[in-house]
């Protein structure tokens, strides 16, 4: 072949490398382009011959199993404290669908994250607290560990890889809505105006309290153990914070004589809060509770009072932060699965139970 016919053919080669390119990527939706939008987004293959009717939904072509659904359903309904058996069939509708529309999310929010894991970093120390946040809803390890079985999860390394990717996927939602969560003070001054009788600080009470159950023990034993301690401190053989240590049953206070610190009456039990702020100050009595009884002393009180804008201020950025981050991840939510509708298959009528 001829020096020009060699150019003729690497110039055909050539432009059909490029037209293939160009109607990959701009018109038929090809492997390339899916590729290029959706990097390192690959997944161990599922078989292709899964069982009919056990796949609910594709999520770019991974399936989610019946199975996967019902466990969400399930800890759904758990981290309410319900089951199944409580709720009305139109509730279990709803619920069922709420579970698959965030599996939908895990698995969209899991590519997305691929993309940018290394941007995402999740500390060991912030993982570690996540773990120990989740494993206090649980009484016992052996509580723990049958939670853990039930939802598929094979120990505490999975566990730990799971709220990993959960977080990771967290810190994308944030970074992608951040700029709609900030809160102006000017915004937070105009809360301020139109809500400012509901920031008054209510009234307060400053007590100590020697506290002895009465759950395991006779209550009128109790009384009377009580009432003798409130014989020694009037007579001034032995102060509230001596008696503390040596009586009380309240680990939490008694090495620090009692004390309760600064309280509302929507901080207390119904039984102690209208005896407390009765109460004249330094006066110690004795009140009953569901629990006990307790030998109570109001040390010091404040009365309700308006707050300043200054004062209000971190509380009312926090909180408008707050309303604005759950809209805005929610609305993120829901554009991502408009835009990738073309990639979500849902088979409605495998949902059914």
């Amino acid at each position: 072949m001829t020096h020009r016919g060699k150019f003729i053919l690497r110039l055909c080669i050539y432009g059909a490398v490029f037209a293939y390119l160009i109607c990959d990527l701009h018109y038929c939706d090809g492997p390339l382009s899916r590729r290029l939008r959706h990097p390192g987004t690959s997944r161990p293959a599922q078989p292709a011959t899964a069982a009919a009717g056990t796949i609910v939904a594709r999520v770019y072509g991974y399936q989610i199993h019946r199975s996967q659904l019902e466990r969400a359903v399930h800890e759904r309904l758990w981290l309410e404290g319900k089951t199944l058996a409580d709720i009305s069939p139109h509730n279990r509708k709803l619920i069922r669908s709420a579970a698959l529309e965030d599996l939908i999310d895990h698995e969209l929010l899991r590519t997305k994250v691929a993309v940018n894991t290394f941007d995402l970093i999740v500390g060991e120390a912030e993982l570690t607290d996540r773990v120990r946040r989740f494993s206090a809803r649980f009484a016992t390890q052996q509580e723990l560990d049958a939670a853990l079985a039930s939802q598929g999860i094979a120990g505490e390394a999975d566990l730990r890889d799971r709220l990993a990717a959960r977080i990771q996927q967290e810190k994308y939602v944030e970074w992608r809505i951040a700029p709609l969560v900030k809160v102006t003070e000017e915004e937070a001054r105009a809360w301020f105006a139109l809500n400012q009788q509901q920031l008054t600080t209510p009234e307060r009470a400053e007590a100590r309290h020697i506290f002895l159950p009465t759950l395991e023990r006779d209550a009128d034993e109790v009384k009377l153990t009580l009432a003798a301690a409130l014989a020694t401190l009037t007579a001034g053989t032995k102060d509230f914070a001596t008696l503390a240590r040596e009586l009380s049953d309240d680990p939490l206070t008694k090495d620090c004589g009692g004390a309760l610190g600064w309280m509302t009456r929507e901080r207390l039990p119904a039984e102690l809060a209208g005896p407390l702020f009765a109460l004249p100050l330094h006066q110690p009595s004795l009140v009953r509770s569901k629990l006990g009884w307790h030998l109570l002393e109001v040390t010091a009180r404040m009365p309700a009072a308006p707050r300043s804008f200054e004062q209000a201020k971190p509380e009312i950025l926090s909180a408008l932060a707050a309303v604005r981050r759950r809209k805005a991840a929610a609305e993120f939510r829901h554009s991502l699965r408009k835009f990738e509708a073309k990639n979500i298959e849902i088979y409605r009528d495998q949902m059914e139970e």
